[in-house]
């Protein structure tokens, strides 16, 4: 299979690795010039250093257009913020496309929309695309490492699928299919708010109990908002809701719990996006979950107390206190 991945980040290239081993894999970078220093080292040194590429992985940079050209499935591996312009470029594909993206947009400026989750905005600029998500509980550096790992390939249409799980399972990756695309994308988009606040908690030493409730309760969370706008239940309890949400509220290598953590320690939101080289989604999409679970009368407590803290009107103490002087309630709402 011939397989274009746009977008040079630690996930695009790490993909990319994993599957050169056994597709013609293209890996496409918007700065030529990083394009040319990858092709010549062998390796992504800003964003996965010390892995090498496979030697059947080809690098380019320039027009996107050439290097999607005669490829049988496109991958869009932006963050959140690049992906309606990635998929305006790729309207007219035949092949089937998947994107990478987790989070929601922020609503425009003008639109009556509110924030919109990637297959809605597809929906609006590329609604001829046979186009799905590869979402789940997955770490760029130890997919690029070869490490056992598990994902979801959602999509209405049955031939995205294929195409995700053709591409992409293998000996050390598991692709399990999903058609429900709301709800895998809602996963891989508020987990990452629920990440940032078990960062808090972590950051300020509540313990491993603290960190339990958030994790259960902020499941609840996602649940809730996920049922809201049409996605099934059982898909919280899989690998892109409950799996992606354990991943990333422990693993060390998550990059929207490091927020956390750092703000616990006294660092200001600028001072711990700025620490990190990479893109945190968490803290691009975490007011517009909000804003959306307001428009649809959904309470959302835990994403609530993140927003808060991420736009300075309560330090991270306050926001556990707010939490933990709720009412008391039922364990099923």
């Amino acid at each position: 299979m011939k397989i274009c991945v746009l977008g040079a980040g630690a996930w695009g290239t790490a993909l990319a690795i994993n599957a050169a081993g056994r597709h013609a894999v293209t890996l496409w970078a918007r700065d030529a010039a990083q394009a040319q220093a990858m092709a010549a080292a062998r390796d992504n040194a800003r964003y996965l250093p010390g892995i090498p590429f496979p030697p059947a992985l080809k690098v380019v940079g320039g027009s996107a257009t050439a290097a999607f050209e005669g490829a049988e499935l496109v991958i869009v591996a932006t963050p959140m913020a690049a992906l309606r312009e990635q998929l305006g470029i790729l309207r007219d594909v035949a092949c089937p496309v998947a994107w990478l993206s987790k989070g929601v947009e922020p609503s425009r400026p003008g639109s009556a929309d509110p924030g919109l989750l990637a297959h809605e905005i597809q929906a609006r600029v590329a609604p001829g695309l046979k186009a799905g998500v590869l979402s789940g509980p997955s770490f760029a550096q130890e997919v690029a490492q070869g490490r056992p790992t598990a994902l979801v390939a959602a999509s209405p249409l049955a031939a995205v699928r294929d195409a995700l799980v053709e591409a992409f399972h293998g000996p050390t990756l598991r692709v399990y299919a999903n058609d429900d695309i709301v709800g895998v994308e809602v996963g891989g988009a508020v987990k990452n708010v629920l990440a940032i606040a078990t960062g808090l908690a972590d950051g300020l030493h509540l313990g491993l109990n603290a960190r339990a409730a958030l994790i259960t309760r902020g499941l609840a969370e996602m649940t809730r908002f996920g049922l809201a706008i049409g996605a099934r239940s059982d898909t919280f309890m899989g690998l892109s809701g409950l799996g992606d949400l354990v991943l990333t509220a422990t693993g060390d290598l998550s990059r929207n719990r490091r927020v956390g953590l750092l703000m616990a320690q006294g660092r200001t939101l600028a001072q711990a996006v700025d620490s990190l080289g990479h893109v945190a989604e968490g803290v691009y999409c975490a007011r517009t979950v909000v804003q959306r679970a307001r428009h649809l009368g959904i309470e959302m407590p835990i994403s609530d107390s993140v927003v808060a803290v991420l736009d300075g009107r309560m330090a991270p103490a306050e926001a556990v206190a707010g939490l933990m002087g709720r009412e008391p309630g039922v364990e099923s709402a």
